[in-house]
């Protein structure tokens, strides 16, 4: 039988087409290559970092994290190298183990996707290398630990134990609570595994950290343009300032609500890969996004001004002076400081910054911040959120729509990190968190029954 030519050639053409289709790996595996570096990076810090084990880790850490992540990292196998201070997880027996290093004042670094050693940006210490982690500071408070008396009111004490339980949120697992007035510790508790010299992930309380820090930095005003050198001559994202990045302004898109950058937080990729690289979608300074892309363009476009040198001490010259010694900033593998989210930090860290920000940067007598930079970051400019509280520039604001006095502002981050500072009652309040999925803590109402017991 003769068959066609034409029929012949729409053979050939099919089988040169399909020879031409490479089958694709699943998606899941990329998946579990994230969830690897997640139990990876959280062990990492959590083990080196806070000094905690890892049953502890696996029950609050790495419980209720996010559910497409969760069902994976159950199942993997974290190897960890104490006196290398590593962590190796095992995702795919096809491709090498997801890395997590610790390194002396820079805490852990994620190594990107098929990394077998530490990259560049350090190498894992020694053992004999690493100091141990830091108990209490003989000095007074706030500078050091001595001189804490507590003296709670039987209501304070009723409110911060509700804060424990259901009390503010069915599910919630608060971890820590600190209240100071007037600059001293009125309250303070913790959940079991914390304590005052046990830091926990800050997640976008790092966002407020960031912005303290550019203020501290103090490179450019703020309507300058953003010093990113990937966005070359004719690229309209150069019209992107530092305050549209400070004040979740920039325009640009970016993926899932906005607020997840898993690829940089987990995944190995850096700051300069990813979030340089996302479009433009609206006018910059015209829409209101929370985007952690916003906070490390910031923070990035710092960098290229500053100065190698000056960038790598940067975080030390906030946190050594206010005394919080149980809190480091994390880099990604090309050394960039991932201050949108991971910084690790104690209660009573964050207390002494609260209690900075109400002092309008000044601390023991000294200015540290610009006069008018915490103005700069507790006011409303530009577009903001539809609803609930306001923004600033890196800060949550809030007021009597929320309960609370005129002029209260917030740091706020991932599974319960809060705080709360309201200046005319001079009160900070700190709550941490391990939140698991949906749970949510209500901190206006806290912070409320809070400042009601504290006149």
């Amino acid at each position: 039988m003769r068959i066609p030519k034409a029929a012949v050639l729409a053979l050939l053409l099919s089988a040169s087409v399909n020879a031409q289709i490479v089958a694709q790996p699943s998606a899941g595996t990329y998946r579990r290559a994230v969830a690897g570096g997640y139990k990876a990076a959280l062990y990492c810090s959590g083990l080196f970092n806070a000094g905690r084990t890892p049953a502890q880790i696996d029950a609050d850490e790495l419980t209720g994290i996010y559910p497409e992540y969760e069902k994976i990292v159950s199942t993997l196998i974290a190897k960890v190298d104490r006196p290398r201070r590593s962590v190796a997880v095992t995702f795919d027996p096809a491709l090498p183990p997801r890395y997590a290093v610790w390194r002396d004042g820079h805490g852990c670094m994620t190594l990107p996707i098929g990394s077998r050693a530490p990259a560049d940006g350090g190498s894992a210490a020694p053992l004999d290398a690493m100091p141990p982690i830091a108990g209490a500071d003989p000095r007074r408070w706030p500078q050091g630990d001595a001189g804490i008396a507590l003296r709670p009111s039987a209501g304070l004490t009723k409110v911060v134990s509700a804060a424990f339980g259901d009390g503010y949120g069915v599910g919630a697992k608060t971890v820590g609570v600190v209240v100071l007035k007037d600059g001293r510790v009125v309250a303070e508790r913790y959940g079991h595994g914390f304590g005052p010299f046990v830091s926990n992930r800050t997640w976008s309380v790092g966002k407020s950290i960031a912005g303290t820090l550019i203020g501290l930095a103090d490179a450019a005003p703020l309507d300058a343009r953003a010093t990113v050198p990937q966005w070359t001559a004719g690229d309209p994202r150069r019209g992107i300032t530092l305050d549209h990045l400070l004040r979740m302004a920039s325009g640009l898109h970016s993926d899932s609500a906005g607020n997840r950058t898993d690829a940089i937080y987990f995944g190995g990729t850096t700051v300069d890969e990813q979030a340089t690289s996302w479009p433009l979608e609206a006018l910059p300074g015209t829409r209101f996004r929370y985007a952690n892309n916003d906070i490390l363009l910031a923070v990035y476009a710092t960098r290229q001004i500053i100065g190698e040198d000056r960038y790598r001490a940067w975080p030390g010259n906030l946190f050594g002076p206010l005394g919080m010694s149980h809190t480091v900033a994390e880099t990604d593998w090309h050394g960039n400081y991932i201050l949108s989210s991971q910084v690790w930090s104690t209660a009573r860290d964050l207390a002494r910054l609260g209690l900075f920000w109400s002092q309008d940067g000044i601390w023991a007598g000294k200015r540290l911040l610009p006069a008018g930079w915490m103005r700069t970051m507790t006011m409303p400019s530009g577009p903001q959120p539809a609803s609930g509280p306001g923004y600033g520039a890196t800060m949550w604001l809030f007021g009597p729509k929320q309960g609370l006095p005129q002029g209260s502002f917030a740091a706020q981050g991932n599974r319960g990190q809060y705080v709360m500072v309201i200046p005319s009652r001079h009160l900070v309040i700190v709550r941490r968190g391990e939140d698991p999925g949906a749970a949510r803590f209500d901190i206006a109402r806290f912070a409320a029954d809070v400042a009601g017991l504290t006149p």
